[in-house]
């Protein structure tokens, strides 16, 4: 059997996205890592969001092999992910004018603390609403975004603002609009989308710049071992237990 010419091409399309992202992105990377270095040396508590498929790499970066133990997932009840059916319900639930005020005002979230809200549009009410709350309450907010929708699309909030318009630190995802990077004869939508592969390696990038920043501080970061290792499950325990009012995925 041949190789797939397509899966070549969706392997270049993303890598060349990975190769952007790195070059342009570098400094608002630093930033956003230092940004969580500081967070973390002030005691404050981390928390990152986000809806639909966008929600896949904020739980990637939460109670994780290799993650950082402060990371915790700020749920929007039925827009976590394509567990709620109908699974358009989950759509339906980002454009709802309220939700983010409702879930940030029942989060443990404080001033003072660090929120990276992750949408690929930006253009919706719930990322939107989240950035402009969670500012007011005295945190910093990261948003990770396509810019490409706030400059050819419309906004869905009443502000017309966009994610990007709320944040003290952008991250460009470079995913064109539409989120697919292939087309192929006889196939009538464009397919193949990489938002997630990108979206994931900035969350990841991101963090690696702030363990090196906390390293650079003499702050030893509190990193999670793989529980498939040997003594991996003790390690978790000992620093879930000494950051016990910093972490909210175990009581």
């Amino acid at each position: 059997m041949s190789d797939s010419k397509l899966a070549g091409q969706f392997f270049d399309a993303a890598i060349g996205l990975l190769t952007r992202v790195r070059d342009e992105e570098a400094e608002n990377i630093a930033a956003a890592g230092a940004a969580i270095a500081d967070t973390v040396e002030a005691g404050g508590r981390l928390f990152t969001c986000g809806a639909g498929h966008s929600s896949l790499p904020a739980q990637d970066v939460v109670y994780r092999a290799g993650g950082l133990a402060l990371m915790n997932l700020l749920p929007v009840p039925g827009a976590v992910g394509v567990d709620v059916m109908p699974a358009t319900l989950g759509s339906a639930l980002e454009r709802v004018d309220g939700l983010a005020s409702a879930v940030l005002d029942s989060s443990p979230a404080t001033a003072g603390d660090l929120l990276v809200i992750i949408s690929l549009s930006g253009r919706n009410a719930l990322p939107v609403e989240m950035a402009q709350n969670a500012r007011a309450l005295g945190l910093k907010v990261i948003g990770l975004t396509s810019v490409a929708y706030a400059e050819n699309t419309r906004s869905r909030h009443a502000s017309g603002g966009f994610l990007r318009d709320h944040c003290d630190i952008v991250l460009d995802s470079k995913i064109a609009i539409g989120d697919a990077e292939l087309t192929a004869p006889g196939v009538d939508a464009p397919f193949a989308p990489a938002s997630t592969v990108v979206t994931s390696a900035i969350m990841q990038a991101m963090l690696a710049a702030a363990v090196e920043e906390l390293v650079a501080r003499g702050i030893e970061p509190p990193m999670l071992r793989s529980g498939n290792v040997d003594g991996g499950h003790e390690w978790n325990g000992r620093i879930m237990t000494e950051y016990r009012d910093r972490i909210f995925y175990r009581h």
